[in-house]
């Protein structure tokens, strides 16, 4: 495979990120129209990629730690001197960017930032956010494009990182496979999947971000007048605080917490709504999911994502964050008059991974096959 054809991807993830899932469906993607597609990533990290095609490598470096793996990137940079480098995190942006100064190559980076960057670095300790404030504002810039997944994003990034929008591009992300789509979902084994009683649900980790308080609150509203459970999926620092909110709402025997599960299709499928309760976002990857699947939706309008996933409210309600009575109402409007799943399906086109894949290659400069003249 030619030196044209060839396409690196530096990530170093949690494993179980909305980064993790844009390189399980984007990368195998670009294998599969004939790209040779490298993954670089260092021991301990995401994403855990399978090569499940010829044309995609995995090369994990022999370190624990990014910083750790530059030289390790230099001898990569210079050995095979791929056409074009993406990043994402800016700890490992940073470092790409660094690697290619020493490497010496011709090879373009692309900077990825996934989230609304001005809300997640507000939440962040002062060295953090200095650090990575002076990385935006300045280093950002030697990046070819800056990668994001909404325009609300875009606008935040330029303001914060003082870019021109002419550097960002709006991608969408990768997110729907055809088998999510047209896949049929066997029911969850969870008991409260058996009998008729509604059931909400909501997917994330479980910290302040996702703001799963709210949800309960909005929860415990409707539960004082219909029948209703929700389960929300996911591991995270405030379980046993949302734990102590439904003992305290009284509603602890209406709500479960699972944990993280590895699969969470089959529990959102069969659901009767679809809450998304987060404070901010970049996107918004478990909303574009269950609207795949065919289920209703309620959403804050928290910056940035949902407006433009849900189109200004037509293909969901959207509420003010942190509004657990408008949030309440909204799911009542939804238990009582759901939209049609194929409605809810026209939402997410623009994020079906081979949509995604052509438009990541058109913003690299690539054709979307790579013998295409």
């Amino acid at each position: 495979m030619s030196r044209s054809a060839r396409i690196a991807f530096f990530l170093a993830t949690s494993g179980h990120s909305g980064v993790d899932r844009i390189a399980a469906h984007l990368l195998p993607a670009l294998a599969r129209r004939g790209y040779q597609v490298d993954l670089l990533t260092v021991r301990r990290h995401g994403p855990y990629l399978e090569p499940v095609h010829s044309n995609l490598r995995v090369i994990r470096f022999s370190t624990n730690h990014v910083y750790n793996a530059l030289f390790h990137l230099v001898r990569y940079l210079k050995d095979c001197q791929p056409l074009v480098l993406l990043s994402d995190k800016d700890r490992v942006c940073r470092t790409a960017l660094l690697a290619r100064t020493i490497a010496r190559v011709k090879t373009r980076l692309f900077f990825r930032q996934g989230t609304t960057i001005s809300m997640d670095l507000a939440s962040r300790g002062p060295v953090d956010r200095l650090l990575q404030t002076v990385s935006l504002r300045y280093l950002y810039r030697f990046a070819e494009k800056v990668i994001v997944p909404s325009e609300g994003a875009a606008l935040d990034l330029a303001s914060y990182a003082r870019l021109g929008l002419e550097q960002i591009r709006v991608v969408p992300s990768p997110v729907v496979t055809r088998e999510l789509l047209e896949g049929e979902q066997p029911l969850p084994d969870h008991p409260w999947y058996r009998d008729p009683v509604p059931i909400v649900i909501g997917v994330g980790e479980l910290c302040a971000r996702k703001d799963f308080a709210t949800l309960i609150k909005a929860f415990a509203r409707v539960r004082q007048k219909r029948p209703l459970r929700l389960i929300i999926l996911g591991r995270g620092r405030q379980r046993e605080r949302l734990l102590d909110l439904c003992q305290r709402l009284g509603v602890s025997g209406d709500v479960s917490l699972p944990g993280f599960v590895k699969n969470p299709y089959p529990y959102m499928a069969h659901a009767r709504v679809f809450a998304f309760s987060s404070r901010w976002e970049g996107l918004g990857f478990a909303l574009i999911e269950a609207l795949a699947l065919g289920t209703p939706v309620v959403s804050t309008d928290c910056p940035h994502g949902p407006r433009e996933i849900l189109a200004n409210g037509r293909y969901g309600p959207l509420v003010p964050v942190g509004d657990a009575g408008a949030l309440a109402q909204a799911l009542e409007r939804i238990l009582d008059s759901p939209p049609q799943k194929e409605h809810l399906r026209e939402a997410v086109r623009p994020y079906e991974v081979e949509v995604s894949a052509t438009a990541y290659l058109e913003t690299m400069g690539l054709p979307p096959w790579p013998d295409a003249t």
